[in-house]
């Protein structure tokens, strides 16, 4: 790992970490010097040992986004062993195994699932995270959204809603937290082929979104990496409630 890096000395907090794009997000911060807790409802040991194991430091935790006790844990977990926290992403959400249907076809329990991990837990990060962050004067927040907020997307109602709330959400906390020195930024990816979405997603919906792009392929976990590296390090600090769209040009905005 790199012992330079422009996230040096920093630590992070990575929700949603075990697999895909999540556990990416993780070593990607790693590797630029930070240490990660690495959190999931999942076991997501395997991925705080790759990273061990490559000279980083990280250590994995169990935590359920929408419970705020456990939320509460995660962030004393930073705290307790590496000493504060500087950083966190907030990427744990609903999407690669969501059934797209009509909106007329979801369930209401349906719909609040959907709200509750990927709208309540986002802010029950914030708000744990936010005082600790604050006796430093310094912090970065990145919640993930989505590209399809910009264009609208048919039969995925509810997870669309969620993250249009994240970008609304992220630009009122950057106005609150501005003066603790702490900022909040938005990652917006289009699809990407995480496991998930591999195994979930038609050859031919995925096709049908690569064709709307600029740049024609399929996005890779690693392609979403050098923007949240950006948005956590030194490079942006004056830079805040801004959204970053990372598709390959498929929403300009």
């Amino acid at each position: 790992m790199n012992n330079t890096g422009r996230l040096q000395d920093r630590v992070a907090i990575v929700t949603g970490a075990a697999q895909g794009i999540g556990a990416q997000y993780a070593r990607a911060l790693a590797a630029e010097g930070a240490a990660v807790i690495v959190a999931d409802v999942l076991d997501a040991a395997a991925v705080a040992a790759q990273i061990n194991d490559g000279g980083g430091r990280a250590l994995a935790v169990t935590c359920d986004v929408t419970d705020a006790a456990s939320v509460q844990a995660m962030v004393g977990a930073a705290q307790e062993q590496f000493g504060g926290l500087d950083i966190l992403v907030n990427n744990a959400a609903l999407f690669g195994t969501v059934s797209r249907k009509r909106f007329e076809d979801i369930a209401s329990d349906e719909w609040d699932r959907m709200m509750a991990v990927n709208v309540r837990g986002v802010f029950e990060c914030v708000k744990a995270a936010a005082p600790v962050m604050r006796v430093r004067q310094y912090g970065k927040i990145v919640n993930i959204a989505s590209g399809t907020v910009f264009k609208g997307q048919t039969m995925l109602l509810h997870y669309v809603t969620s993250k249009g709330a994240i970008v609304a959400m992220s630009r009122s906390l950057a106005r609150e937290l501005g003066d603790d020195g702490i900022r909040v930024n938005t990652l917006a990816p289009g699809l990407v082929m995480s496991e998930n979405v591999r195994n979930n997603w038609s050859a031919d919906k995925v096709q049908s979104t690569v064709g709307t792009r600029a740049i024609k392929r399929e996005a890779l976990p690693e392609d979403m990496c050098g923007t949240l590296v950006y948005l956590c390090s030194p490079e942006s600090d004056f830079v805040t409630g801004q959204v970053l769209v990372v598709d390959g040009g498929a929403v300009m905005h």
